[in-house]
């Protein structure tokens, strides 16, 4: 709700009293919501990763949290209405429809919205939906280029709004109860954590061939602050596989992994980063510019290094572990973690064979990011967990562009290369 909205209710004026002109925090803001009342959100992108994960995701949750899609915005016409027919067989009425981010974020009555653009345009609308006061769900990985980055993270800090970052692992009771073995300390001091994440081809391919007609696509609003250049249906349908619009497997998928091993670990940022990688199987006329075989590694603080690794040429060797002395948490399946006290130089007889995780029920990542909305309370995947994960993917893209190491200097927020 707009600060001079709220101001004008009558506890409005009594909580205004006592923050004078600060910036509300996420718990004064959330009461605008209301326990009871109805939470209208809007959609931002509506290709499959808006429909699919995050519509269908939360409507699961709509008898028991009470809320409602009004609106949708999506550069493509085909896009918009899938959606919209989704929303008028759930809530029996059309959604008001957008081409841009900004139109739907000038409309009044939206509480919320949930990101699913393309990567290079989530700081945009970040930044932007924060300073329009809206609570955020918004995909990862957060950002592309790191001065948007801190921008849009600045301005979410401002709002006080509540945002939950799609890093959704850290809603897995698997991956809850493996943070619970690792604190329990039975693993030792853990060296090394490795993820090896393959496949037959890359992910963008099953982009391909949606009939995407230039007619139907605002082009220059999906390219937002990219350069100008002819409408490419190739671009346009499978942009992961572009890196000026995603940097790849490593901002795609390591970035999960990542986000994971920081909840897990309860680590801080990487202090150093080198990646390498090319395209070395999949050219051909499409001439997707996002590697294909990639790996890169950070070291941490704490004292241990995490690598990821993807090869779109060959789908064996997939794997996550976490070695420590006294045993390998493996979490090759995230929702079925599993430890033992294979490899552990100092294993003292407290892990038998193979041992199943305990899951740490807790609710899924949209029904967490619902119920923050109405108490407050600080979502599973913060600010400040997305800001972490992004600097670590951000870290990886330069150090592939350049061939250089890159170190991130905390205290200026900084990244530079070695």
């Amino acid at each position: 709700m707009p600060r001079r909205d709220f101001l004008k209710t009558s506890a409005g004026l009594a909580v205004a009293a006592a923050i004078g002109s600060r910036p509300l925090t996420a718990a004064e803001r959330t009461r605008s919501v209301g326990a009871n009342s109805r939470i209208r959100i809007a959609q931002i992108g509506c290709g499959s990763r808006g429909r699919t994960a995050h519509m269908e995701g939360i409507y699961k949750h709509v008898a028991s949290t009470n809320f409602e899609i009004v609106a949708l915005a999506d550069p493509w016409g085909k896009a918009r209405e899938e959606a919209n027919g989704m929303v008028k067989k759930w809530f029996g009425r059309d959604a008001k429809q957008f081409v841009s981010h900004r139109d739907l974020l000038a409309m009044d009555g939206i509480d919320a919205v949930m990101i699913a653009s393309p990567d290079h345009q989530h700081t945009d609308q970040l930044e932007a939906a924060a300073k329009a006061g809206k609570h955020i769900y918004v995909e990862k990985p957060l950002a592309t280029e790191l001065d948007k980055l801190k921008r849009s993270v600045d301005a979410v800090k401002a709002a006080g709004t509540v945002v939950q970052v799609g890093t959704q692992w850290r809603s897995y009771p698997g991956v809850g109860g493996a943070r619970a073995v690792m604190q329990s300390g039975i693993l030792g001091k853990i060296s090394r954590i490795e993820e090896a994440r393959n496949s037959e081809r890359p992910y963008w391919y099953t982009y391909l061939g949606r009939d995407v007609k230039e007619a139907d696509v605002d082009w220059k609003e999906f390219l937002g602050d990219r350069p100008m250049r002819p409408f490419s249906p190739d671009q346009y349908e499978a942009w992961y596989g572009y890196y000026e619009f995603s940097h790849g497997p490593t901002a795609q998928w390591a970035a999960h992994f990542l986000d994971c091993s920081h909840y897990i670990m309860g680590c801080g940022f990487p202090t150093s980063c080198v990646s390498t990688g090319g395209i070395f199987t999949w050219k051909d006329e499409h001439k997707f510019t996002a590697p294909d075989c990639v790996q890169a590694t950070w070291i941490y603080p704490e004292g241990f290094m995490l690598t990821s690794s993807t090869n779109f040429g060959n789908s064996s060797g997939n794997t996550r572990k976490y070695f420590g002395t006294k045993g390998t948490l493996s979490l090759d399946n995230a929702n079925a973690p599993s430890y033992s006290a294979d490899g552990g130089p100092k294993r003292d007889g407290k892990i038998r064979g193979k041992v199943e995780v305990t899951p740490v029920e807790c609710p899924d990542h949209f029904l967490n990011w619902l119920q923050c909305m109405r108490t407050g309370e600080t979502p599973n995947a913060s600010i400040d967990d997305g800001y972490k994960h992004a600097v670590a993917v951000l870290m990886a893209a330069k150090a592939y562009e350049t061939g250089r190491k890159t170190v991130y200097d905390h205290a200026q927020r900084a990244i530079r290369t070695v």
